[in-house]
C-alpha cells in the first residue's frame, strides 16, 4: 500500500513518496522516509519489502558514490538506474532476489535535462515523463496523464501532485496522511511542500 510518484518539469522533476511503513494490514511506522539522494542531481524513491528496500537502496547509494568518488565525475540519473537495473537483474537470478520497485529522478550534470526512471522488482527499467508505483498508479497514472504536459513549472507540477494526492484521498481505501515531496534540479535537491 505504499506510494511513489514522480513527475517531469521544464528543467526539475517532483517525487513524492507516502510516509508510512506497513505490512499486510498493520501500519508499523509512520515518518518514514522512502528515499536515499544518489548524488547531488539524482535521487532514488523505494517502495517493496522492508529488509529489501533499506539494504538494497543503501547498497546502491554506496556503490554509486563510490563510483563518483573514483572516478571523479558523478553519474548521470541514466547510469544510475542502468547500475541499479543490472544488480536487480543479477539479484533477479540468485536464491534471494530482492523485492524493490523504484523510481529514479535527477538532472544531467553536463546537460540540465531533468529525467525520470521506473524500475521494477523484475529489472525491468523504462524512462518516463511521470511514474508511479504501487496501488496509487491505478488512481493516478489517469490524471497525470491527462494534465501532464512539456515544460511544467514548478507549480503547475505541484498543483498536478495535489490532483494525484486528492484522488487517493478520495477513491484509495488506505490512509496515506504525509508524503515526502522533493524537487530535483541541477542544485540539487531540494525537499518542498505542497
Amino acid at each position: 500500500m505504499e506510494v511513489l510518484l514522480g513527475i517531469v518539469g521544464k528543467d526539475f522533476v517532483l517525487t513524492a513518496a507516502d510516509r508510512t511503513c506497513s505490512r499486510s494490514i498493520v501500519v508499523m511506522k509512520q515518518g518514514e522516509d522512502k528515499s536515499r539522494d544518489l548524488n547531488k542531481n539524482t535521487i532514488m524513491l523505494y517502495t517493496g519489502e522492508a529488509g529489501d528496500t533499506v539494504q538494497f537502496a543503501e547498497y546502491v547509494q554506496r556503490n554509486i558514490q563510490l563510483y563518483g568518488i573514483r572516478n571523479g565525475v558523478p553519474l548521470s540519473p541514466s547510469a544510475a538506474a542502468s547500475f541499479t537495473r543490472r544488480e536487480l537483474a543479477e539479484s533477479l537470478r540468485s536464491r534471494n532476489p530482492y523485492q524493490v520497485n523504484l523510481l529514479i529522478a535527477g538532472t544531467d550534470p553536463t546537460s540540465g535535462v531533468p529525467e525520470l526512471h521506473w524500475l521494477d522488482y523484475l529489472g525491468s527499467s523504462v524512462k518516463l515523463n511521470f511514474a508511479a508505483h504501487g496501488y496509487a498508479s491505478y488512481f493516478t497514472m489517469s490524471t497525470m496523464d491527462r494534465y501532464w504536459k512539456e515544460g511544467l513549472t514548478v507549480e503547475e507540477a505541484k498543483a498536478l501532485l495535489r490532483k494525484c494526492i486528492a484522488e487517493l484521498k478520495v477513491r484509495f481505501i488506505a490512509n496515506l496522511p504525509e508524503f515526502t515531496v522533493k524537487i530535483v534540479d541541477k542544485d540539487g535537491i531540494h525537499e518542498t511542500s505542497l
